[in-house]
């Protein structure tokens, strides 16, 4: 089909900006563009229209040649594009309204954290319209052993970085629940891992359960954790309503992640 005569998205579509991005997304899958016959075909654009945009594209910087101009690839220009876009999707902005819709789904309250030495400092917090609401504010910090925030994050750190940072250090104990001791953290470390999140049923604070999952950045950071927590009883493990927090807590942390970029 030819440029003139195909009719691509809606009436208030442009043509010729659909099909400098359907080439655009053809480069960053790694096509190289060396063919520019093969290459119309596969996009099912005019071979002339086709150089046309390659050059029009490489004049905005948003495409190079490479191979002594034998082939393309994305350029700086499109590059700063996108982390300027990145830039701009602020973790605490991106997440408040996903938070907001997971305190409705689940009615519990949902913080979100990130990790500072060995603390949790709280960004965000969503509650319900209800007095069985967190007191843990923005701005709080609480030790990252014995939060659920905290363990899903340190269990995101390099090799020898978790014990590089309690060396030395004692563990406060909160209740009989929660670790107080570098083994017995690696232990809960890696079960949280295996699981996918961390989970928690009177760890932190006697008749409080949590829910934490990470949340990563576009070069597959965690950049920060989101729970939710309610009375204990609604997270004993292995139930119908604990299958229903955790598939909740996981798709938020996902879709707050994909907005900053990851697509792992």
């Amino acid at each position: 089909m030819s440029d003139e005569t195909e009719s691509e998205g809606t009436s208030y579509s442009v043509p010729p900006v659909h099909r400098a991005f359907r080439l655009l997304r053809h480069i960053a899958g790694g096509a190289r563009c060396s063919n520019a016959s093969a290459t119309a075909r596969e996009l099912g654009i005019n071979r002339t229209t086709l150089i046309r945009l390659l050059h029009t594209l490489e004049a905005e910087r948003m495409i190079e040649t490479q191979d002594e101009g034998l082939s393309w690839q994305l350029g700086p220009g499109m590059i700063a594009l996108a982390a300027d876009a990145l830039k701009s999707r602020d973790v605490v902005r991106v997440a408040q309204p996903v938070m907001a819709r997971l305190v409705i789904r689940l009615g519990l309250s949902a913080h979100m954290g990130i990790l500072e030495g060995t603390e949790i400092i709280y960004l965000l917090r969503e509650t319900p319209n209800s007095h069985l609401v967190s007191n843990v504010r923005e701005g709080s910090r609480l030790p990252a052993h014995a939060t659920t925030i905290g363990r899903i994050l340190l269990g995101a750190l390099p090799e020898g970085e978790l014990e590089r940072r309690y060396a030395g250090l004692d563990l406060s104990t909160f209740t009989d629940k929660t670790a107080t001791s570098l083994q017995a953290l690696s232990a809960q470390i890696r079960a949280d891992a295996a699981r996918g999140v961390a989970w928690s049923s009177g760890n932190f604070e006697r008749g409080i359960g949590s829910c934490a999952a990470a949340i990563y950045d576009h070069q597959g950071r965690a950049v920060a954790g989101l729970n939710v927590t309610g009375p204990e009883g609604q997270f004993q493990p292995d139930t119908p309503l604990a299958a229903q927090i955790e598939s909740a807590v996981r798709e938020a942390a996902a879709e707050v992640s994909a907005a900053l970029g990851y697509s792992g």
